[in-house]
């Protein structure tokens, strides 16, 4: 059933505008108003003034860098300009830290039972906060299930022919989830490769779309996400840190204590607002990388799968309803795949619709992900490519086999978590 409604004469080309439930219409045809400030978004500074501006530049930057791409090849370690400011800012704040360590430790050790110690000590003790944070397998593994080739063989061997396809490593860690997702991660000193990927997720896809699942994720272990380096992951989070520590707690009544606070949260809201134009730059290149990685699902599982997979996103709140519609009902995982396929079936017309329309919704400086409408066309728009990995129905149901155990622990969960 379409939930795409049609509505007056486009003022630009004539051309009836459509809309999909509260949605500020736009025109099909030339796209009039699609970059509409919607009323309803929600905020992501506060101030809606500032709000409407930084999705003005969001768009912009989504559309024009949706262009530039589309035309060219995609290479994994550009030397963007995003690329290198990310690294240059990360080098510096890392390098700040690590000033702040051995100033810490030389005033510590210079001399014994002397005010300067004391500094010495604040030093080392701030610069231990702000250390880099690379990622621990238990906050990953939170809620999620490890697998291993000897309860999930034929998984495995999916996930193994996937990554020889695109040249990516093997994951060290394979973790099965309650939530509608996939991901990866490189965690720890050592880099620990993990793959996560969600069960209500995994279970509605279809065979090739597994395949451009795991190509997709895989694929961020080569891509050469700038987020996910040794330096800039660690320094993202840093000058948030830095904020959060310097942010002034409760209310001052003293004159002094007033100036203080004034002071620290002036610094605070400074070291913010850097923060969130090292995110805003990081954001641009993980952007791009996104596209990469879909470029290597495309390579695993065909252009056709890859589309589809980004396609099913467009109806996430759907898919998701009808899932945990069947989980409440006792159904386990045959019972999601069909009545996910069926909303799918129901919504296929309003594909080009919703495609256009997350271009609005997910537009956004803080998004690590392109929307989901230009992703399936820059797919669309190259070369269609053939799956180099071909998965069977049979192969998917021994798949499906070996993680039923694993499908009724979620299925309890999604039903837990509805009450």
């Amino acid at each position: 059933m379409s939930m795409v409604s049609v509505g007056e004469s486009c003022p630009k080309c004539a051309a009836a505008t459509i809309s999909k439930r509260s949605a500020e219409p736009w025109c099909p045809a030339c796209e009039w108003n699609l970059d509409r400030f919607e009323a309803d978004r929600a905020p992501e500074i506060g101030w809606r003034w500032v709000d409407r501006r930084l999705f003005g530049t969001a768009y912009w930057l989504t559309e024009r860098q949706f262009a530039e791409l589309k035309g060219a090849p995609l290479a994994g370690r550009r030397a963007s300009a995003a690329r290198i400011a990310t690294i240059v800012l990360s080098v510096v704040l890392l390098a700040a830290v690590g000033a702040l360590l051995v100033t810490g430790v030389w005033l510590l050790t210079y001399d014994f039972f002397t005010p300067v110690n004391l500094i010495g000590l604040v030093l080392v003790l701030i610069a231990v906060v702000l250390r880099p944070r690379l990622g621990r397998l238990s906050r990953l593994a939170a809620g999620a299930q490890q697998l291993d080739r000897a309860t999930a063989p034929a998984l495995f061997d999916v996930i193994e022919r996937v990554a020889g396809a695109i040249g990516a490593p093997i994951p060290d860690v394979v973790l099965l989830s309650a939530d509608r997702n996939a991901f990866t991660a490189t965690i720890g000193v050592r880099r620990q490769r993990v793959l996560c990927l969600g069960a209500p997720l995994w279970a509605v896809l279809d065979p090739q779309e597994r395949v451009a699942l795991l190509g997709h994720e895989l694929g961020h272990f080569v891509n050469g996400d700038v987020r996910r380096g040794v330096v800039t992951q660690a320094a993202v989070t840093t000058l948030g840190q830095v904020a959060y520590l310097l942010a002034p707690r409760g209310r001052r009544s003293g004159f002094v204590e007033m100036v203080v606070d004034f002071l620290a949260r002036t610094a605070a809201r400074f070291f913010l607002s850097v923060h969130l134009v090292l995110v805003w730059i990081s954001m641009r290149d993980s952007q791009r990388a996104e596209y990469l990685a879909d470029e290597m699902a495309a390579r695993a599982a065909g252009s056709e799968a890859a589309i589809r997979l980004c396609d099913q996103f467009l109806f996430d709140e759907a898919i998701d309803t009808v899932v945990r519609r069947e989980a409440r009902a006792g159904n386990g995982a045959a019972a999601w795949r069909t009545a996910a396929g069926q909303a799918r079936t129901g919504l296929s017309a309003d594909v080009p619709a919703y495609r256009q329309l997350s271009r609005r919704t997910e537009a956004s400086l803080f998004a690590s992900h392109p929307p989901f409408g230009l992703r399936a066309g820059l797919i669309a728009g190259r070369e269609a490519q053939p799956a180099a990995v071909v998965l069977t129905e049979a192969e998917r149901a021994r798949m499906d086999d070996e993680l039923a155990a694993h499908y009724e622990r979620v299925r309890r969960e999604l039903v837990a978590a509805n009450w």
